[in-house]
């Protein structure tokens, strides 16, 4: 069985939205399992606010979250053309990761939403990209075979899926972007697992 973790922070709603499609995408392949974090708030106020459990949605993730993944697959709003302040953070918390290695020779993938179409998605998924780098993980983009990639008129790239929600972030995940989001998912689980079956 692969497991693949699928980290995101959403800020209203559209990055959760696409992080149940990215996990449909996962489920559909024989032997992998999805699993749903998300991050907390960064907050300017020092002590701690935040309730240890969100209110509603996927539960917070922990280190022990990327110990055990297969694969991982992040998911963020882009902000001024970069990942949020609150996945960046957690990232930031990972040190004791890289010096295990536990994440190295593993699949990776991204996601974004922005409220514009030319909002920097694809500066924020190769922002994203750069940890997992560091991490020494296999980056998976979605490829031009499918024919989706080169229909779609709001979001979708060969870096990651994408999603445009428009200005006031209503729009709803179309379907293109929607099936975008499950390739991205599928091909994310299907190298895990060709790679846990290589290894042994």
């Amino acid at each position: 069985m692969a497991n693949i973790l699928i980290l995101y922070h959403s800020h209203s709603g559209n990055i959760e939205q696409m992080s149940r499609q990215v996990a449909r995408g996962i489920e559909s392949v024989d032997g992998a399992s999805a699993v749903l974090r998300t991050v907390p708030p960064v907050s300017t106020v020092c002590e701690a606010t935040e309730p240890r459990v969100p209110a509603s949605g996927s539960p917070y993730a922990a280190l022990s979250d990327l110990e055990q993944a297969d694969g991982l697959i992040l998911g963020s709003p882009t902000h001024f053309g970069n990942m949020s302040a609150s996945l960046k953070h957690f990232i930031d918390q990972t040190t004791s990761i890289w010096f295990s290695g536990a994440l190295q020779g593993k699949p990776a993938a991204v996601f974004t939403s922005t409220g514009s179409l030319h909002g920097g998605q694809e500066s924020t998924l190769l922002s994203m990209m750069t940890p997992l780098f560091h991490h020494g993980m296999l980056m998976v983009g979605l490829p031009y075979s499918d024919s989706r990639l080169m229909q779609t008129t709001r979001g979708g790239t060969p870096y990651g899926a994408s999603h445009v929600s428009g200005a006031e972030g209503a729009d709803p995940v179309d379907d293109n972007e929607a099936a975008l989001c499950r390739l991205l998912g599928q091909r994310v689980a299907g190298l895990a697992l060709t790679l846990a079956n290589t290894s042994h």
